[in-house]
């Protein structure tokens, strides 16, 4: 199983979606924004002016202080409610006809002009240091707290209350987190939005849903395909396959976001661990019958929604899909995934750049001098197998390669860390994080262009022993212990 999205490791796949299904979110997305600016046209009324914005979409300077002004008229809150959301329809209906240029100069308004007031944080500072009665020090206590409060906060809360406000926010968030990656002034604005939303999508409000073909909505299907970004949904037969039967598809939906998945995971009922994707997903496979598979295995998790990386419910939706399917499938006592290893390529190939002399053990020098038909030995040979895709069909190689990959594979998984000690591959950090067990590596799991370029079309197996998985988590979360398998830890020995 692959995770895509964070929270969920932040872009655990890195490879850019193909165009066409690019074109496709692209299409959902121009389709959701005219909803919603019809929508909040209606509120908005005379607030607002789409002539004059639609004419000037990249908010020039002597635009800049009108639209200030609109800000804080929103945040005076001069009469009563209706009059309130008709200013915020009308602020959120100016960043939407804004392009990419007007909108990061929005968000530089907020970020500059709608941030906590030094002076006033001094004031409340000093007050609470100056406090001596205990009602002094609760009163010093609640001024301290509002002027830790950007304004900006109360003014990104108005939008909550309006039809599809709060995906606005979440999609709001998508931006800026790639804005704020090149322009550190927006991650205060990108902060206080998260902390918005953590609040918002704690995992307590969210509703746990399966998703079948017969009760989806068209939409919805739609979504699901233009959402799948670890295995390329091919088209309309290829999903209702992944509905079948013996297949279940589970997500995570909010309510004031109900027809928009925020994480959806695909399950496969099986007999016996899979270790071949290709396998699990074909077509014209038949059909097994549920009650009789032994094994759940999950091969693929995605986050819907990039505004919401970081913000954490990805392992809840595991514990919880394993908690129905134990009670649906008494029979299944097994439940693993179907993972890629989305770093290793990148790994291996910084090493052999690098010049890692600890890279090949001498038996495995000797056998690719000594192997007929390679004209190159060493960390040269091993380079091209890294670089180029047609090796996977030529028996020579594959037998030379096998035990080298799977051994490195083996390394990059266990032993190679990030500076905190967490695993170098954002997937298998994820599932380690959620107790899950370094299970089996699987040769040529993946032959696809994706899967070789990636980690040498290696699959990995996550266990998750219900047994193991509290004691699992606390002694990776603890001292960054791995829990690992024989056939694994075989591999790190050979």
């Amino acid at each position: 199983m692959n995770v895509a999205g964070e929270n969920l490791p932040a872009t655990v796949y890195p490879s850019a979606p193909p165009a066409a299904k690019a074109e496709e979110t692209g299409s959902l997305l121009r389709q959701a924004l005219r909803s919603l600016r019809a929508r909040w046209q209606v509120i908005a009324g005379t607030e607002y002016d789409a002539e004059q914005a639609s004419d000037r979409p990249d908010l020039p300077a002597d635009d800049v202080g009108r639209l200030r002004e609109q800000m804080r008229a929103c945040l005076e809150a001069r009469g009563g409610e209706v009059t309130a959301r008709a200013r915020a329809a009308a602020l959120g209906q100016a960043y939407l006809a804004l392009d990419a240029t007007g909108r990061e100069r929005f968000l530089a308004i907020l970020a500059r002009d709608f941030d906590v007031d030094n002076r006033a944080l001094d004031e409340a500072a000093l007050l609470w240091q100056q406090a001596t009665s205990e009602d002094e020090r609760r009163e010093a206590q609640r001024t301290l707290r509002a002027a830790l409060e950007a304004p900006r906060v109360r003014l990104l809360t108005q939008f909550n209350s309006l039809p599809q406000g709060i995906k606005f926010l979440v999609d709001l968030r998508a931006e800026l987190l790639a804005l704020a990656r090149r322009d550190p002034s927006l991650l205060p604005v990108e902060d206080d939005l998260r902390g918005l939303l953590a609040r918002w999508f704690d995992v307590d409000f969210l509703e746990l849903r399966r998703i079948t073909w017969d009760t989806a909505s068209g939409a919805l299907l739609e979504r699901l395909i233009a959402y799948e970004a670890v295995h390329p949904i091919e088209s309309w037969d290829d999903l209702k396959n992944r509905l079948d039967y013996d297949r279940r598809y589970f997500a995570y939906f909010h309510p004031r976001m109900p027809n928009e998945p925020l994480i959806f995971v695909e399950v496969a009922l099986v007999n016996g661990i899979a270790d071949n994707v290709q396998a699990l997903l074909d077509p014209k496979a038949p059909v097994h019958n549920p009650e009789k598979a032994d094994t759940a295995i999950f091969y693929s998790i995605n986050n819907a929604q990039r505004g919401l990386t970081g913000i954490s419910f990805g392992n809840f939706l595991i514990k919880r899909v394993v908690d129905r399917l134990s009670h649906e499938f008494p029979n299944v006592k097994t439940f693993a995934t179907l993972s890629p290893i989305p770093g290793f390529g990148g790994w291996l190939g910084r090493l052999i750049a690098e010049g890692d002399p600890g890279l090949l053990l001498p038996a495995e020098r000797r056998a690719i001098a000594s192997a007929a038909g390679v004209a190159r030995g060493g960390k040269g040979w091993l380079k091209q197998v890294v670089d180029e895709r047609g090796w996977a069909s030529d028996e020579t190689i594959a037998k030379i390669a096998k035990p080298i990959l799977m051994r490195l594979a083996a390394r990059y998984l266990v032993r190679e860390q990030r500076p905190d000690g967490a695993a170098l591959d954002p997937v298998a950090h994820f599932h380690l994080s959620n107790g899950a067990r370094v299970d089996r590596l699987n040769w040529m799991g993946d032959r696809s262009p994706r899967g070789l370029q990636q980690s040498g079309g290696l699959m990995v197996n996550y266990r998750y022993d219900l047994g193991k998985i509290d004691a699992n988590h606390e002694a990776y979360r603890a001292n960054g212990k791995r829990a690992i398998s024989s056939q694994v830890k075989s591999l790190l020995n050979s």
